[in-house]
C-alpha cells in the first residue's frame, strides 16, 4: 500500500499573494523615496555672484592704451559639488552673474571646456549660510 502525504506550505496562495504584495508596496514607495531627494534649497540671501573676465585677449606684448582683458558674457558655467554638478549659470553681455547655491564648498568651471590651452576655472569657494558671496574671477585664453 502507497500512502500519499502532503506537506503544506506554512503560507497558503493567497497569503503568499498578499505577502508579496506588500513587500512591492514597500519597494515602490523606497524607490520613490529615494528618487525625490532633492538638492537641499538654498538658505535665503545665499550663493554666489560676481563678474568673470577674459584676459590675454590678443596675443603678443601688452601695449599701452589697448585693452587686453574684456568681459567673458554669455558663457555657461557649471557649479560642482564634489565630483557631482549640482547647477549652471550663464554670463550676461558684461559677464556677471549670481545664482542661489545652499552653503557648502563648490567649484565652478566653464561648461564643456576639454581644450588643455586656456584656464577656465575651476574657481573654488566657500559659501557661508545667509551669505552672498561676491567674486571676481579671471580666465585666460592660452595666449602668449
Amino acid at each position: 500500500m502507497i500512502y500519499y502525504t502532503s506537506i503544506q506550505s506554512p503560507l497558503n496562495k493567497q497569503q503568499s499573494l498578499e505577502l508579496l504584495l506588500i513587500l512591492l508596496g514597500l519597494f515602490c514607495c523606497v524607490a520613490r523615496e529615494a528618487e525625490t531627494q532633492p538638492t537641499p534649497p538654498p538658505e535665503a540671501g545665499t550663493g554666489l555672484e560676481g563678474s568673470i573676465s577674459l584676459h590675454t585677449i590678443s596675443g603678443g606684448p601688452v601695449k599701452q592704451g589697448v585693452p587686453d582683458s574684456k568681459p567673458l558674457g554669455n558663457t555657461t558655467f557649471v557649479v560642482k559639488k564634489a565630483d557631482l554638478t549640482v547647477a549652471s549659470f550663464t554670463t550676461d553681455d558684461q559677464g556677471r552673474f549670481r545664482i542661489s547655491l545652499p552653503s557648502g564648498h563648490y567649484s565652478i568651471l566653464k561648461k564643456d571646456w576639454k581644450s588643455r590651452v586656456g584656464f577656465y576655472g575651476p574657481f573654488e569657494v566657500d559659501i557661508a549660510a545667509g551669505q552672498i558671496k561676491k567674486v571676481q574671477w579671471n580666465c585666460d585664453t592660452g595666449m602668449q
